[in-house]
């Protein structure tokens, strides 16, 4: 469990500004669960998604997507584990498969959360943002994701990550903006 509790590179939550963000949460909600759900409401609804809002600069480290306030899914699932870490919540990077094009034969990786609950062991959580069509909550032990498989193909891997994929970051940090990500997101594996 110690690995999804570490700071790194991508998920610093020893950062300053962190660290101020998750004791703010921690004030404000003193059960687990509580605190959870409001660090999860905060990436969610408060960190805009860069491809919704047609937003740069590309950001990846936790500490860049809370300054910019924006971020694709897989930067505001580093931003979530590090806010959720500093609080002393194993969080690990999760990675789902996700059809899309009329013909649904097509894919790209989606990035979200696991989360380990003392009463519910480990839920999924995903921070992407609301949108019509897309909803996601925490309310265990009823998982409320966005994107649930419904295609041939589509899953979400069973692999909990503790440090993001190395495809992702190169992904992240070699855009030049929002559209470069999307134009190359298809081509990205684990």
């Amino acid at each position: 469990m110690q690995r999804f509790l570490e700071s790194s590179k991508y998920i610093d939550w020893k950062s300053e500004s962190i660290l101020q963000k998750a004791a703010q949460l921690r004030r404000e909600n003193h059960s687990e669960l509580a605190l959870v759900k409001a660090c999860f409401e905060f990436v969610r609804d408060e960190i805009r998604h860069s491809l919704d809002y047609q937003l740069n600069p590309v950001t990846c480290k936790a500490s860049d997507v809370l300054k910019e306030g924006t971020g694709f899914c897989f930067a505001k699932s580093h931003l979530l584990a590090a806010l959720l870490r500093a609080n002393d919540i194993p969080t690990a990077l999760i990675y789902q498969r996700i059809a899309f094009g009329e013909a649904k034969t097509s894919f790209y990786l989606h990035g979200l959360n696991a989360v380990y609950l003392h009463d519910f062991g480990w839920h999924h959580i995903d921070p992407r943002g609301l949108k019509k069509d897309l909803k996601s909550d925490f309310s265990p032990p009823q998982e409320t994701l966005p994107f649930t498989p419904r295609y041939e193909g589509e899953v979400i891997y069973e692999e909990r990550w503790s440090e993001p994929s190395a495809n992702i970051t190169s992904l992240l940090e070699g855009a030049t903006s929002y559209l470069s990500v999307i134009e190359r997101l298809p081509l990205i594996s684990l």
